[in-house]
């Protein structure tokens, strides 16, 4: 089963936490197109959170084409997510910092201070 961590003093709430999390286990290679992922429950009892949080994350990772719904067969993983577009953003943030006069370590600070 895929490693899914919330956290409960973050303010993202938490269907966005697992559909976050899943996000990055599929882009990271944990979960491969065509593989089946444990059933909602699973997760939501690992988790400790209740299983309409994670039946919710899941619907929308389908709705963005990353997972797909099989009646009968259970949930299987559809697509990746575009690390590569994520890679860019951190880029040209690192860059438009730099640009700025901001050296990677106080960038890392800043963001590490978002709530």
């Amino acid at each position: 089963m895929i490693d899914v961590k919330i956290d409960r003093s973050d303010p993202t709430l938490l269907h966005d936490q697992v559909a976050g999390q899943i996000r990055r286990a599929i882009a990271d290679g944990e979960a491969q197109p065509g593989e089946r992922l444990a059933p909602a429950r699973d997760f939501a009892a690992v988790m400790g959170v209740n299983t309409n949080t994670v039946l919710r994350a899941m619907r929308l990772l389908r709705d963005e084409g990353l997972l797909e719904f099989r009646r009968g067969h259970g949930i299987h993983v559809a697509g990746t997510p575009e690390r590569s577009t994520l890679l860019a953003q951190a880029n040209e943030l690192l860059r438009y910092a730099r640009h700025n006069g901001y050296p990677r370590e106080e960038l890392i600070k800043i963001i590490q201070s978002l709530p």
